[in-house]
C-alpha cells in the first residue's frame, strides 16, 4: 500500500454503523473511493454479530425502558415515538435497498416477530395501562393490544403461561407487526454490496492511530494483524465506528470535541435454546421491567431468534462487568481510557450511580442457578438441562460531562464530530444497530452541511420519509408500514 495514498472515505470498525454509512455514501456520492479497515477477521463479528446483540428491531414496541413512569406518576410516549420514527427510517432504506436487488431476499436478515411486555404485580400492571393509554393512539403503534387474561396469553406464547399459578396478576401487550432482525447478516450484505460498488474491505487490518495533517487529510496509521506489517493512508473523512474502540481512537485523534468523555463498559450473557419442542411455543419477543438500578440494556426479555436461517429461543440479559471495551479486546481498556479531562465526570458518575454498582455485583454473584430463577419468572417451565449459557457482545456506555451534575452516565447513543467536518465517531449502545440509518443521516448532515441539497433528492428516492415525521400524519404512517411490510415481506 502506497503511504502517499489519499482516499476520501475511511471507515473504521466492520459492524453495522459503518456499512450503514459506506451504503449510503456510495449512492450520494459514488465517485468516492471508500475503504474499510476491521481489525477482526470478519466483519460483524462484535456487537453487530446476530449472537452478541437481541436482533429486536428496536422500535419502542415492547422496550418499556423507552417510556419510564415520571416521578409524578405519568407515562410519556415521546422517547418511545421518537425510536419509533428512527427505526421507520431503518425500514425504507432496508426496503429500497431490497427493491434495487442490493439486499437478498428479506427473510435472509428480517423476519416478523410479534413484540410483546409482560408484567407481574398489581404497580407494574398500573403502569403498563398507563402506557397502553399514552400509545393506543399513536400511528406508528397500530393494533396495540392489552390484557390481564392469563387464557389469552397463553394463546399469544403458551410459555409465559404453562404452569403459572392463576392467582397471579399479571398483565401483557401485545403489536403482532414487531421484527427480528439479524443485524450480523444485514452488516455482511451491506459490506457485499459496497465492496461490488467500488469499495475496499481489509480485514485483519488495525487502526492504531489517526491524526490531522496541514492539508486537512487525516493520516491514519494501520497495521496487518497478520505479519505485522505496518502502513499508512491519508483520508479525507474518517467515520470511526469502532464500537467499543472508538473512544479510544477519537481520544487519539486530538479533536477537542472528545474531551470530558469517557466509557463504561457492561458485558452480557444470555440464556439459549433449540429445543425445536420449546421454540415452536415461543414466537415473540417479551420484555419485561429492568430489575432497580439495572441498565436500560439489561432489561429481561425472552425472544425468539432467527439467525442463519435457524430459529431458537434466547433470555437475558444478565449484565456483568469487566474494563474491557470490545469482546476480543484487552482488560486495559477501561484504565488506558482515563484523561484528565474525563476523570472528574467519570468519578461523579461512580458517585452516583451506586444502584448500578449494586445490581452490577448482584448479577456477576450470581450462579446459573439463580439465572434460571430469573427465566422461570417469565417460563415457569424452564428446565436447566434445555438452556445454554452464552456471552454477548460488550456495551459501552457514555460518561460524560454535565454542567449540573458533573458527570452522567448516559444509556444512547452519541455522535462526535470534528468541528470541521472531517472527522466523526459513534459512542454508546442501544437502540444502536435498529437506527443505524437515521444516526448515519445525522452524521452526513454534521459533516457534509454543504452537500445536504444536493444529496436530497436521493435521500428522498431512498428513504421517503426523509426529513418529515409519520406519527403526525396517521394516513402517511399506515401507508409507510404497509410498503415496507410488502417489500419486506412482514406481516402488516
Amino acid at each position: 500500500m502506497n503511504s502517499a495514498e489519499t482516499v476520501d472515505v475511511v471507515l473504521i470498525g466492520g459492524g453495522i454503523m459503518s456499512a450503514t454509512l459506506g451504503s449510503l455514501i456510495s449512492r450520494l456520492q459514488p465517485d468516492w473511493s471508500i475503504r474499510v479497515y476491521e481489525r477482526l477477521g470478519e466483519v460483524a463479528q462484535e456487537s453487530s454479530n446476530a449472537w452478541n446483540n437481541a436482533g429486536t428491531g428496536h422500535a419502542a414496541l415492547c422496550e418499556l425502558n423507552y417510556m419510564p413512569e415520571n416521578p409524578d406518576g405519568s407515562v410519556s410516549a415521546a422517547k418511545a415515538v421518537s425510536i419509533n420514527e428512527q427505526f421507520q427510517i431503518s425500514r425504507q432504506y432496508w426496503a429500497y435497498l431490497v427493491s434495487t436487488g442490493a439486499l437478498p431476499e428479506p427473510h435472509n436478515f428480517i423476519n416478523t416477530a410479534p413484540h410483546m411486555t409482560f408484567v407481574r404485580g398489581a404497580a407494574n400492571i398500573e403502569y403498563l395501562k398507563k402506557r397502553v393509554a399514552a400509545l393506543k393512539d399513536q400511528p406508528l403503534f397500530p393494533d396495540l393490544e392489552y390484557t390481564e387474561d392469563l387464557e389469552r396469553i397463553a394463546e399469544w406464547t403458551p410459555l409465559l403461561a404453562k404452569k403459572r399459578n392463576p392467582k397471579q396478576k399479571v398483565a401483557a401487550t401485545r403489536i403482532v407487526s414487531g421484527t427480528d432482525v439479524d443485524f450480523g447478516a444485514l452488516t455482511k450484505y451491506l459490506f457485499t454490496d459496497i465492496s461490488e460498488r467500488g469499495a475496499e474491505i481489509h480485514t485483519n487490518h488495525q487502526v492504531t492511530r489517526l491524526k490531522r495533517q496541514k492539508d486537512g487529510t487525516w493520516r491514519l496509521r494501520v497495521k496487518h494483524l497478520v505479519g505485522g506489517t505496518p502502513s499508512t493512508v491519508n483520508a479525507r473523512f474518517v467515520f470511526v465506528g469502532a464500537g467499543g474502540g472508538a473512544l479510544a481512537l477519537l481520544q487519539h485523534s486530538g479533536i477537542s470535541e472528545i474531551e470530558g468523555f469517557g466509557g463504561f463498559p457492561i458485558s452480557g450473557q444470555f440464556l439459549r435454546t433449540t429445543n425445536p419442542k420449546l421454540v415452536a411455543q415461543h414466537q415473540a419477543k417479551v420484555y419485561g421491567k429492568a430489575a432497580v438500578g439495572a441498565p436500560p440494556m439489561s432489561v429481561p426479555h425472552l425472544d425468539t431468534r432467527v439467525v442463519d436461517g435457524e430459529t431458537a429461543l434466547l433470555f437475558g440479559p444478565y449484565a456483568g462487568f469487566t474494563p474491557k471495551f470490545l469482546k476480543t479486546s484487552t482488560w486495559f481498556d477501561l484504565p488506558f481510557s482515563i484523561r484528565l479531562h474525563n476523570l472528574g465526570p467519570m468519578i461523579q458518575v461512580g458517585l452516583k450511580n451506586f444502584d448500578l454498582v449494586k445490581y452490577l455485583v448482584g448479577e456477576l454473584m450470581a450462579n446459573r442457578e439463580k439465572k434460571m430463577q430469573a427465566l422461570r419468572e417469565f417460563m415457569p417451565t424452564a428446565k436447566t438441562e434445555d438452556w445454554e449459557l452464552i456471552t454477548a457482545g460488550q456495551r459501552v456506555q457514555v460518561m460524560k460531562k454535565d454542567p449540573e451534575k458533573g458527570g452522567i452516565l448516559q444509556f444512547g447513543t452519541e455522535v462526535i464530530t470534528g468541528a470541521d467536518g472531517t472527522i466523526a465517531g459513534l459512542l454508546g449502545a442501544s437502540p444502536g444497530a435498529s437506527t443505524a440509518a437515521p444516526i448515519m443521516l445525522d452524521v452526513l448532515a454534521r459533516c457534509f452541511p454543504d452537500r445536504m441539497a444536493e444529496w436530497e433528492p436521493k435521500l428522498r428516492e431512498m428513504i421517503p420519509g426523509y426529513g418529515t415525521t409519520l406519527s403526525g400524519d396517521p394516513a402517511a404512517a399506515e401507508a409507510s408500514l404497509a410498503e415496507t411490510a410488502k417489500t419486506l415481506q412482514l406481516q402488516a
